[in-house]
């Protein structure tokens, strides 16, 4: 099953509340679920690079500067072409912006093609895309999921997820990343699908938009 629009999501979420009941008052109480689809391209990719900063606020900052000065979806040849200082202006760190020139270096001189990995089965999707130096498996199961449209995978060392999870089912405690990874098992197949629920509950119970842009 691929996630390529709403209708699918609301599928998924009902089958899973079908399947596990006790998440259906979550379901009922933290409205519309994170669609949040990307194209399957260096821009996808980005995007959710991008994302692991300080803040939502800093990320999106960062990428409205990318995106006026590189268009809408920046590419990995535009990225390239930017000199020290331009790439400087938009606020990235260091390693941040490395990764970020990794990742276009493979696709413009390596052969990466990101469209095709993101259609592989998800273990071999995930190793090719962290043996991509600073990319790691936060950042290829997200890829995975919002860009490749993967309804089985739930990003368990998000912290929003963690602590949504442990406000359910781990009395409010904080759970450890191994701890979540064997609790989503039995959302399988519609993990991707859980960690959305987990996400709108987070915002719920926060007031905080933690899903990755």
């Amino acid at each position: 099953m691929i996630i390529r629009n709403w209708a699918d999501l609301a599928f998924g979420l009902e089958a899973l509340v079908a399947a596990h009941p006790g998440l259906r008052p979550i379901a009922e109480g933290c409205g519309e679920l994170p669609l949040r689809l990307s194209d399957a391209d260096f821009s996808g990719l980005a995007s959710i690079i991008v994302s692991q900063v300080v803040s939502r606020a800093s990320a999106d900052a960062i990428w409205r500067r990318m995106t006026i000065a590189l268009g809408a979806r920046p590419t990995a040849a535009g990225y390239l072409a930017l000199d020290a200082a331009d790439i400087a202006a938009f606020g990235l760190s260091r390693a941040k912006a490395e990764t970020l020139r990794t990742v276009a270096n493979a696709e413009t001189e390596g052969g990466l093609v990101l469209a095709e990995i993101a259609a592989l089965p998800a273990p071999e999707a995930v190793r090719t895309l962290t043996a991509l130096k600073g990319v790691g498996p936060w950042t290829a199961e997200v890829y995975l999921m919002f860009c490749g449209g993967h309804a089985d995978i739930f990003p368990a060392g998000d912290v929003a997820l963690r602590i949504a999870v442990g406000d359910v089912l781990f009395g409010g405690r904080r759970p450890e990343i191994a701890e979540v990874k064997a609790v989503a098992e039995a959302w399988s197949p519609w993990r991707s699908v859980a960690a959305r629920l987990f996400w709108a509950h987070y915002a719920c119970i926060t007031g905080r938009v933690a899903v990755p842009r």
